[in-house]
């Protein structure tokens, strides 16, 4: 999970494109797709291998960004008889175009994941495929790995199935439109359930102690002639819809325990140094945080429309760190092998147009429930993914944390010396005149240092720009 999310577009992109250039250099960031690569996507892009069963009666929708071309998930949502729901979630099958072995799959291992910057995206896949033959995009069929999740009324998962099937979206959606049609009561069924079964799924979710983090986004706005940082929330809609592809990456890991060969991804509870100092971060913050009530309920009652919630819920990101793969055989699952975030064992198999492992999971489930083994293919390759896609996941976090302070340092340059309100959100204990600040306004989470005494940690601040290097991606406050 990205920890600041962060959208930059329009003008607001020209005074930091040198600098993420250098960035993409710096971490060697794969770029334009060798000849042989594009050759075969190409080729792939034409003659796909194609399912024989057709679900294309089925009137699947997908909900995304509004720019987004990349579509990995379509979903179709019923009532069942029994007063109970079905969930169909058609995933894009990306194993249809690449082929084992090839040029394109070879890419993909050294890619391992897209990678997103604030002024674009180096992709997994080459677009032709990514954001074109293989993506779900609306009135195209289109082959998928299609899962059929039957619910009981209180939204529990009853029976589950996945084949591979022809589909054929009907409507590209983004969330802000969902969430319109849905508050005015104008939804179509399949579209109005979305919430109906979120809020089910949400409820579980608490019950077996999971958490999910509504972290808010980084948005660049124009303002006074020139641009800022804020903080957007997510809408009700994201996070529905959200529920949908972690059922399904729930009721992947049952199949593949079951089957006795799979790989998971896992996350260690996090350690009370860690969860002590988030709890630091809350008092500074000033988000209630009774000495009696779990990290999962504090993190519910935040409102990530309150910049200082905001603040919160990105630093708690930081109990996500950790998390890893791990692949079991011949029946050997690994105990504990939950999330512990999803408080459940849990896999990626739901984007893999955009993440290598997934391609390996619909893989492994779909043998598993035919009662089939694993392709050789898969199975020869399981064992280096979590390495591979430590090493993937290593690069995207720098992209990201890397990405967020050269926009931060490139939207403070001109305004060094200024002044701005802050609060004191960390202070090193070995270097009590050093620590981390939270602006409200501009959205900025930054390095305080430069003081002669301690840091009121928890208090309010007045501080003082000292620094502002998008070449150095380095934001540095003083006090004032």
């Amino acid at each position: 999970m990205p920890r600041r999310p962060i959208h930059v577009t329009g003008a607001a992109e020209a005074p930091l494109r040198a600098a993420l250039r250098a960035l993409r250099t710096e971490l060697a960031v794969p770029e334009e797709f060798p000849p042989a690569v594009l050759a075969e996507a190409e080729a792939a892009a034409k003659a796909p291998r194609l399912p024989a069963h057709d679900a294309t009666d089925l009137p699947f929708f997908t909900v995304d960004p509004p720019t987004s071309t990349d579509l990995d998930q379509a979903v179709h949502l019923a009532r069942r008889a029994d007063g109970g729901y079905r969930v169909h979630y058609a995933i894009a099958d990306v194993a249809a175009f690449v082929a084992p072995g090839s040029a394109l799959d070879a890419e993909a291992h050294r890619r391992v994941l897209t990678l997103y910057f604030p002024d674009g995206k180096v992709p997994l896949h080459p677009a032709v495929l990514s954001e074109g033959a293989a993506s779900l995009l609306p009135g195209e069929p289109r082959p998928a790995v299609l899962w059929r999740i039957d619910l009981d009324a209180e939204g529990r998962r009853v029976a589950t199935d996945v084949r591979r099937a022809l589909v054929r979206s009907r409507a590209k959606l983004d969330y802000a439109g969902v969430q319109r049609q849905i508050d005015s009561g104008t939804a179509e069924e399949p579209v109005a359930l979305l919430r109906e079964i979120g809020r089910l799924r949400e409820n579980i979710e608490i019950e077996r102690g999971g958490i999910s983090l509504d972290v808010p986004e980084q948005e660049i706005v124009e303002r006074d002639h020139g641009y800022d940082l804020v903080y957007r929330a997510p809408l009700p809609s994201e996070s529905w819809n959200a529920q949908i592809s972690l059922l399904t990456g729930m009721a992947a890991a049952d199949l593949m325990t079951a089957a006795g060969t799979g790989i998971l991804r896992t996350l260690p509870t996090a350690p009370d140094g860690a969860v002590a100092q988030l709890r630091r971060s809350a008092q500074a913050l000033g988000v209630d945080w009774p000495h009696h009530v779990p990290y999962a309920d504090v993190v519910r009652s935040a409102n990530p429309s309150n910049p200082r919630h905001a603040a919160f819920l990105q630093e708690c990101t930081t109990l996500l760190r950790g998390a890893g793969y791990t692949v079991f055989t011949d029946g050997h699952v690994p105990v504990p092998a939950v999330h512990a975030a999803v408080a459940d064992e849990y896999t990626h198999c739901t984007a893999p147009l955009r993440r290598l492992v997934d391609r390996y999971a619909s893989e492994l489930c779909v043998a598993a429930v035919a009662g089939d083994e694993p392709p050789e293919w898969v199975r020869a390759a399981l064992p280096a993914l979590p390495d591979e896609m430590a090493t993937g996941s290593r690069r995207a976090g720098s992209v990201e944390r890397e990405s967020v302070d050269i926009v931060e340092a490139a939207l403070l340059k001109d305004r060094v010396g200024e002044l701005f309100d802050a609060y004191v959100i960390d202070v090193k204990e070995r270097e009590p005149s050093t620590g981390t600040v939270h602006l409200d306004d501009p959205a900025v989470v930054a390095r305080i240092a430069g003081g002669e005494s301690a840091l009121p940690l928890g208090e309010w601040l007045r501080v003082r720009l000292a620094e502002a290097d998008p070449g150095r991606a380095k934001v540095l406050f003083a006090p004032a």
